[in-house]
């Protein structure tokens, strides 16, 4: 860079950096559509989090998170369809998709490997995940089992809390049994 252009150079950043602070209060509605992360939003608008909605229930709306979409990986699908099966019967989960020939690629124990799979897509309550992950890896033939959650921020209202009222009364209970 030349010196002559420097101060040009200066002035665009600090107009950049103006304008962003002018149309940062427009664009953080848009980008809340977009389902960013709530935290990063709160840190970007400098406001406090907000409190989430009544319950579930209440005539009122959806308490965003309190539903999750959970993953596991099966090595076929016999095994998928049973897993599922099960922690559809005892209420862990209001509906399991399973997702066949996926494949994976990963490394484990230093070899990099590479597998087709079977994906469950697991939907449940969030406060039933912990029990969810318990009951998968009691029955999994993995050695380590991959379960993951994400909680749902939005989604269809009758189906959300559909899911609620399936896994209801588990989510009553203080333990699951495997």
């Amino acid at each position: 860079m030349s010196w002559g252009r420097a101060p040009t150079v200066l002035l665009g950043g600090v107009a950049s950096l103006l304008l962003s602070f002018v149309w940062m209060p427009v664009l953080l509605p848009v980008a809340s559509r977009l389902l960013l992360p709530r935290a990063l939003l709160t840190m970007a608008s400098g406001s406090p989090p907000t409190q989430p909605s009544p319950a579930l229930g209440s005539g009122s709306g959806y308490v965003p998170g309190s539903v999750s979409a959970a993953f596991v990986t099966c090595p076929n699908e016999k095994v998928a369809k049973e897993i599922a099966r099960a922690v559809v019967e005892k209420h862990l989960a209001a509906c399991v998709n399973l997702i066949p020939q996926i494949t994976s690629i990963y490394e484990w124990k230093g070899k990099i490997e590479e597998d087709s799979e079977v994906l469950m897509m697991i939907k449940t309550q969030s406060s039933l995940v912990p029990a969810l992950t318990d009951f998968v890896r009691s029955v999994h033939p993995y050695e380590v089992a991959e379960v993951i959650a994400l909680p749902v921020e939005q989604g269809n209202f009758p189906y959300l809390q559909w899911v609620h009222q399936v896994t209801e009364s588990v989510s009553d209970s203080s333990t699951v049994l495997p």
